[in-house]
């Protein structure tokens, strides 16, 4: 590209006169990168000559100009009509108060057109070789407009535009793109699509919430990315080049059609977000930043200047309150998406995270972890002067993983209880209580999606007992189950409230659980347990391990902080990965998202602990041991665990005859059948989506109920010689 740039100023250059000569003419078409050029046809453009004359006409049908008896020498060529339609999307974005966009007639034609890869690359085909006296240029539509700031960064291309004119023209036109006089010249415009993350705005739980948001979450540790950030910034740009960030994400690489698997700087294995093409007006936003367009950007505010990265990121350190709380906020059309960060330091983080005092939830009803509350409270601020700019009655979806998922739930109240009744859909990963049951009930209509890794302890914390600060010491809890494999445990009797309004969780949960048939065969559920025994097992390890003097593990933070589980890209991401993957195979196969092996096997172990807690039950109730002090309340917490053990047992059942929906895999987004299938197909071109991963598989293998009738031992449905209707 170097050399025929050379080759091409040295014949520019060849072909200039000393005296200005007119009569010349000189032609163009824009195309896309089909090319044709249809989608242009009527555009008004504007050319200015080697003497500054102007010239204006309209494309025709085959999106071809000319203009004759020009004066020789380059010629500049603009086309920044303004948008004058009426559709809704493009008028919003031109007339809305905050950082209005200079839409023009030719981005709305450039975004109607598709890519002729469907990766978006640039193609590599010439077509002026096949013609005389014809040049081709790919082009964008930044090269022909004036305000450039909303439009996406340059991509790498083959026949970049004729540097030599540019700058041959810059005195008679600062913009547009130069043409070579007195020729016939292809503009192809490079498409204006890019790639959005796809979300289902459907309150009801689906594998690609669980997946997508996972991966936003997590992406919620990286910092926003943009260059320079320090304020007051004196340069007329700002670019998102640092990776993984979520400036980059939103703001440089999805707007030019990259597909991006990282949300992590560690990061080993790539995950792919499932990505729709959309019209580049409709991807997720980051705000442009053009000093002379927007005085809220000019470096003359100094303090109150502003940037996308006060826009869309929160990150208070430093501030007078410092509660190091970050998230980050970007919208579309459809979604305002909102995604706050975890436990990052063990430091501030760390004792945000053990501040358990109680406090008033001012906004609403009951009390609230006050250490969640202040960082939520930082995070309302943000999240209200954000919507207040860019709600225009989208749904809000909002994720957090660990205490950025307890900030998430206080956050999502304080928005749910505003006037604007703003639609909210929350997806928190490994979140601890934040609240009391007063405050949980209140909040029951917030459609809260609260997913658990099966040994992630943090779920378990704050304890529903604790009120006051740590400190006093632990009861007496736990009981330990026999002949029960090591991944159930127990976490009964700590349960009980001892004094004051328990802490409690809030949303449906949604439970990973590892399936381990023995000889390395194992496999994942994804299922909502009505019972403590498996919801709180994590706490239980604790609980017993003081209970009965065992070698403590490290204080919890640490353990959190170390906790494979409790990691999102350790824990959580693969397993929704994972998950979307055995659900769409479900969803093939026309099957159950869990095997009828798997039911078997869980059941047995379930059966087994309801034994047990009836068995502790009737032994708490008919003790005579003076030393042993037994409450009604303690002996009601077994019955009560008992009674769920047994409805999850039933609730255990009925996910193994459900059979996979396309909405139980995809929510809203399954309305778009064409639409979908293209994602899709985009997502699975990505070897790292196929990959072969046992715990993406359903496993393989008949239930002992079916072996035995295979066999003719045991007649299908009839009740088998191992289960455990009812222990009294």
């Amino acid at each position: 590209m170097l050399i025929n740039s050379i080759v091409e100023d040295i014949d520019l250059r060849n072909r200039m006169f000393s005296c200005p000569v007119q009569g010349k003419g000189s032609s163009f078409q824009l195309v896309d990168e089909f090319g044709s050029g249809e989608p242009y046809a009527g555009l008004a453009y504007k050319l200015v000559d080697f003497e500054g004359f102007e010239y204006k006409g309209h494309l025709d049908v085959t999106g071809s100009g000319r203009v004759v008896n020009h004066f020789a020498g380059p010629i500049a060529l603009v086309i920044d009509e303004v948008y004058t339609g009426i559709t809704k999307t493009y008028k919003m974005l031109q007339e809305r108060p905050q950082y209005p966009l200079k839409i023009t007639e030719l981005q709305v034609r450039a975004e109607q057109t598709r890519y002729f890869n469907k990766d978006g690359s640039r193609p590599r085909n010439n077509p002026a070789l096949l013609l005389t006296d014809t040049d081709f240029y790919q082009v964008e539509v930044r090269h022909l407009v004036e305000h450039v700031s909303h439009l996406p960064p340059l991509v790498e291309c083959h026949y970049p535009p004729s540097e030599g004119a540019r700058q041959l023209m810059v005195r008679h036109s600062p913009r547009g793109v130069c043409l070579l006089g007195s020729r016939h010249t292809i503009l192809q415009v490079r498409p204006l699509r890019a790639l959005r993350p796809m979300f289902s705005t459907d309150p009801q739980f689906c594998a690609l919430n669980l997946y997508q948001l996972s991966l936003m979450a997590t992406l919620s540790y990286c910092p926003f990315g943009q260059a320079p950030d320090k304020h007051p910034i004196y340069e007329a740009s700002v670019s998102f080049k640092q990776v993984p960030t979520s400036g980059n994400w939103f703001g440089d690489a999805l707007a030019k059609y990259q597909q991006l698997g990282r949300v992590d700087a560690g990061q080993t294995q790539a995950y792919y977000p499932l990505y729709e093409d959309v019209p580049y007006s409709r991807r997720f936003e980051i705000v442009p930043f053009d000093p002379e367009l927007y005085p809220v950007n000019q470096p003359q505010k100094g303090p109150e200047q502003e940037s996308p990265v006060k826009v869309h990121f929160l990150d208070d350190r430093g501030e007078t309150v410092d509660t190091d709380t970050q998230a980050f906020a970007t919208h579309s059309d459809e979604i305002i998406l909102i995604a706050v960060r975890g436990t990052s330091e063990i430091g501030p983080d760390g004792l945000r995270d053990i501040d358990a005092f109680q406090v008033p939830f001012e906004e609403g009803v009951g009390a609230v972890h006050r250490g969640f509350y202040e960082a939520a409270k930082k995070a309302n601020d943000f999240a209200t002067k954000y919507l207040d700019k860019f709600y225009a009655g989208q749904t809000i979806l909002i994720c957090g993983h660990s205490l950025g998922g307890a900030i998430a739930l206080i956050l999502s109240e304080m928005l749910r209880r505003k006037p604007e009744r703003y639609n909210i859909l929350l997806y928190t990963y490994g979140a601890p209580r934040a609240g009391d049951a007063t405050f949980v009930q209140a909040a029951e209509s917030l459609v809260h999606h609260r997913m658990v890794n099966h040994n992630d302890p943090v779920p378990s914390v704050p304890a529903p007992w604790m009120k006051i600060k740590p400190g006093k010491p632990m009861p007496a809890v736990g009981i330990r189950f026999r002949q029960v494999p090591a991944e159930f445990a127990a976490y009964i009797t700590s349960m009980i409230n001892v004094g004051g309004e328990p802490y409690a969780h809030h949303g449906q949960l949604q439970h990973f659980m590892p399936v381990d048939f023995g000889g390395n065969e194992v496999s994942q559920m994804l299922w909502a347990p009505g019972c403590e025994t498996l919801a709180q097992h994590a706490a239980c390890s604790l609980a017993l391990a003081q209970h009965e003097g065992l070698t403590m593990r490290g204080s919890l933070i640490e353990q959190v902080m170390e906790a494979g589980d409790h990691s999102m890209t350790g824990g959580y991401v693969p397993h929704s990965w994972a998950t979307l993957r055995r659900w769409q195979e479900a969803l093939a196969n026309t099957r159950p998202r869990v095997t009828g092996r798997e039911v078997e096997w869980v059941d047995e172990m379930l059966a087994r602990i309801e034994a047990q807690v009836k068995e502790r039950r009737s032994q708490l109730s008919h003790t005579t041991d003076p030393f042993i002090r037994v409450s009604q309340m303690e002996i009601g917490a077994l019955l009560s665990e008992a009674q769920k053990i047994r409805t999850t047992r039933d609730r255990l059942q009925t996910l193994g005859l459900h059979t996979v929906q396309l909405k139980d895999v995809y929510g809203s987004c399954a309305a778009d059948a064409q639409g979908l299938a293209e994602s899709v197909e985009r997502w699975q071109a990505n070897s790292e989506n196929t990959r072969i991963e046992q715990l993406a598989m359903a496993p393989k293998g008949l239930t002992m109920a079916e072996l035995d009738a295979s066999l003719g031992i045991h007649v299908a449905g009839a009740p088998y010689k191992g289960d455990i209707l009812d222990v009294s």
